[in-house]
C-alpha cells in the first residue's frame, strides 16, 4: 500500500509571502506548485495580514495537504520587522490550525542546512538546490516562492525526527503549549 502525503511550505511576510507544496509518495518528493502572494501594493497592514489568511486557506482547501511548515521569524535588530514578520507568520498558523492541519515552524538556518548542507547557505543556494532535487525547470524571479518550498522539504526531511522547532496539531495543543500566554 503506498503511503501519500502532501505538504505545504510558507515563507511568511508582510511584502511577499511565498509558497511551494510537494507530494511525498513512498517517500518520494514530487514538485506540485510553488508561487508567492504580492503584498507591496497593499499600504494597510491589516489588509495584508487579512490576504495572508484567505490565500493560506485557499491553499489548504485546494491541496488539502495533510501537514504545513512554516519558516519561523529570524532575530534582527529591527523589533518593527520583527514585529510584521511573527505576525505575518502567526495568521498564515491561524489558517492552518483553523483547517486542523498540524504545523511546524523550522528557523531559516535548519531549512538551509536540511536543503544544501549549509545553515548559511544564500537563498540562490537554496533555490538551485531545490532546482536539481524536484527537477524544477526554471526558477522565479523572487526566491520567496522557493524559500516556501524549501519550508516544505526541510519537514519532509525531517519527518519523524525529534523536531527542535515547535509544533502543533490544532489550537487546542498550541493552547496546552503556551498556558502561560492564555488569559484565564
Amino acid at each position: 500500500m503506498k503511503s501519500e502525503k502532501i505538504i505545504l511550505g510558507i515563507d511568511p511576510g508582510t511584502t511577499i509571502m511565498g509558497f511551494g507544496l510537494i507530494k511525498v509518495v513512498d517517500k518520494k518528493m514530487q514538485f506540485m506548485q510553488l508561487n508567492e502572494l504580492m503584498l507591496k501594493k497593499y499600504d494597510d497592514p491589516y489588509v495584508k495580514l487579512k490576504l495572508i489568511f484567505e490565500r493560506t486557506v485557499e491553499l489548504i482547501d485546494t491541496y488539502h495537504p495533510d501537514e504545513m511548515a512554516i519558516e519561523a521569524p529570524f532575530f534582527g535588530k529591527n523589533v518593527q520587522s520583527m514585529l510584521k514578520l511573527g505576525r505575518a507568520q502567526g495568521v498564515a498558523m491561524a489558517a492552518g490550525l483553523s483547517r486542523e492541519i498540524p504545523v511546524t515552524e523550522y528557523l531559516p538556518k535548519k531549512i538551509k542546512m536540511a536543503i544544501t548542507g549549509n545553515g548559511n547557505a544564500s537563498k540562490e543556494q537554496v533555490a538551485k538546490m531545490l532546482q536539481s532535487l524536484l527537477g524544477l525547470k526554471t526558477l522565479p524571479k523572487n526566491l520567496d516562492s522557493t524559500d516556501g518550498l524549501a519550508a516544505a522539504v526541510c519537514h519532509h526531511f525531517n519527518s519523524g525526527k525529534t523536531v527542535v522547532g515547535k509544533s502543533y496539531t490544532g489550537w487546542e495543543a498550541f493552547v496546552k503549549q503556551n498556558e502561560k500566554r492564555v488569559k484565564k
